[in-house]
């Protein structure tokens, strides 16, 4: 769910934070107070293009962030954090926050890593459900109602396996289209295949040897340099007059002279005798050094071209010895697979014509099941729609299947059937597509009886409504919050309304107003008590008479007794 929104200067807004509660939140004021903002701003978290025109004048950017409580999330949040490079969620909030500049920088965060647009799009799907007339509304779209169809009827595994074959076949068709060439292409791989697995067979590689060679090869080409500054040390060490060695004998003699007259200098000549020892490990370390430096001049050539023939490779093959090596069997793998081409097209049109059968016999299922469920969401939403003011309504589902799954056609990953919502609002009228139907207020209505039937099967944790009550009135309107709370029992629900009895039934009621200070204009939103409530839902009853307050309080009560 929503927890946090901020948002600074955007439109009237100059710095404003709002916690929404769990349920229901209702959100009301005077029109023009600046309702529309807050949509808005959610719109921007979930990747809408922003527009510079709404950054508060006199200011030279716009932020808005939003805290989302994502502990209860059933899609693959944390798969999808993982795959683009985002910080993983802490104590089960997720963090979006979206900046803008006059100027034209645009950034966007998730958990305070920088993402794209599409990220937030992408997380938008999975957070939030925005439903307004002139909001993109998810449930318009066939592919979403297939997916409301099947979870409403709890087949997301039969889907699933619908779906693994699909993604079977695609892998086939995919090794297929390697091997189906013309002949002259055929010959072209073969002989480019067997020059590349050859080549890299030839070679030997080891992945670790080109480090080794390297040193080697730095060791050789500045043989002599290293020689004469190791004989430099040996003769300074050990070999020249009044070599270290020599020096340190001296030392020795007279430590042991001192040592015989005062004992308690012992411990002396035991450092001396260390300081003599570590000495002549350098000096047996410096000798076996100028021996192994000293590299004879064909294994300094043989190194030289091992090292040539290493760069070459990773220049055609890969940046790395692994992946010049990892290069050289998949090539080999793929010339295996040309030069049996005969035998492997049979094994892969066997298997992709086993998966065809495979994909008909289970999509049929699938389509059986689907079919069976049509007359049961029918009838829950039209019950709901009835109680919305479309007393003898019509709400069908249309469901149109393939009848085989040919060689040439691969189909969806949902299965064999498309379908669409219809609806008739009067009766004696046909059946049209949900998508089709031209009033807002229809629409929205037609929305919230799904979304109440499908509360407790959708996926998406919160549900934006506005204007859900436009054209709406009279006992409709006590439906239209009777329905909000109880979408709200399943799901965070925020509803920009105008109407008492919606407000009356939310769990949480928000004002938004405007005030001037300073010359300025500033759009604020507060959390009403019960005592603000009741002036809040009186004033949208037409005042604060006597007989206005009182209606409110005996809506709120009505509405805690349901």
């Amino acid at each position: 769910m929503l927890t946090t929104l901020r948002i600074k200067n955007l439109a009237l807004v100059s710095d404003l934070t709002v916690e929404f509660r769990p349920g229901f939140n209702a959100l009301t004021g005077e029109t023009g107070a600046g309702k529309s903002i807050i949509i808005g701003a959610l719109n921007l978290l979930l990747g809408e293009r922003a527009d510079r025109t709404l950054i508060r004048s006199g200011t030279d950017g716009c932020t808005v962030e939003g805290a989302f409580d994502v502990s209860q999330l059933k899609a693959p949040l944390k798969e999808f954090l993982d795959e683009n490079g985002l910080e993983p969620c802490e104590e089960g909030q997720l963090v979006i926050k979206r900046t803008f500049t006059a100027t034209g920088a645009n950034r966007q965060f998730v958990n305070g890593s920088p993402t794209t647009l599409n990220a937030l799009g992408s997380l938008g799907e999975w957070l939030v459900d925005m439903h307004g007339p002139h909001d993109h509304q998810s449930l318009l779209h066939a592919s979403k109602q297939l997916e409301i169809l099947d979870s409403f009827g709890g087949l997301a595994e039969a889907r699933a396996q619908f779906a693994a074959l699909v993604k079977q076949r695609q892998q086939l068709e995919a090794q297929k289209a390697d091997l189906v060439v013309d002949e002259r292409t055929y010959a072209q791989q073969l002989d480019l295949l067997r020059h590349q697995a050859n080549e890299i067979t030839a070679a030997r590689l080891k992945p670790d040897e080109e480090a080794g060679l390297d040193e080697e090869f730095q060791r050789g080409t500045n043989s002599a340099r290293l020689i004469e500054l190791s004989r430099n040390a040996l003769g300074v060490l050990s070999e020249a007059e009044g070599n270290v060695m020599d020096q340190l004998g001296a030392i020795g003699r007279t430590l042991h002279e001192l040592q015989r007259i005062d004992a308690s200098t012992a411990s002396l000549a035991e450092q001396h005798e260390a300081a003599v020892s570590t000495l002549n490990d350098l000096q047996h370390a410096l000798t076996q050094y100028v021996d192994r430096v000293d590299i004879d001049p064909e294994r300094l050539a043989e190194v030289e071209q091992r090292l040539n023939l290493i760069h070459s490779l990773k220049r055609k093959y890969g940046s790395t010895l692994a992946d010049v090596i990892a290069f050289g069997a998949e090539s080999a793998d793929k010339l295996r697979q040309l030069e049996s081409r005969d035998a492997e097209l049979e094994r892969i049109n066997n298997g992709i014509t086993k998966l065809n059968k495979q994909m008909l016999e289970t999509g049929k299922d699938l389509s059986v099941k689907r079919k069976k469920l049509v007359p049961k969401l029918s009838k829950a939403v039209v019950t709901q729609l009835s109680d919305l003011g479309f007393k003898q309504s019509q709400f069908d589902v249309r469901i149109e299947s393939a009848t085989e799954v040919s060689a040439d056609k691969l189909p969806a990953s949902s299965g064999l059937d498309t379908i669409e919502f219809l609806f008739a609002p009067n009766p004696g009228e046909p059946a049209h597509p949900l998508r089709a139907i031209a009033s807002s207020g229809e629409m929205a209505r037609v929305m919230l009886a799904l979304k109440t039937v499908l509360a407790a099967h959708d996926q998406i944790p919160v549900l934006v409504f506005d204007e859900v009550d436009a054209n709406v009135g009279g006992e409709t309107a006590n439906a239209v919050g009777d329905k909000m709370r109880q979408i709200g029992a399943n799901r965070q629900a925020l509803c920009i309304t105008h109407l008492a009895p919606v407000a009356a039934c939310a769990d949480a009621h928000y004002v938004v107003s405007k005030h001037v200070a300073d010359g300025r204009t500033t759009t604020s939103l507060e959390l009403l008590d019960e005592k603000a409530r009741v002036s809040e839902i009186a004033r949208m009853l037409g005042g604060q008479s006597a007989a206005a307050r009182t209606h409110a309080e005996s809506l709120l009560k009505s509405a805690k007794r349901k």
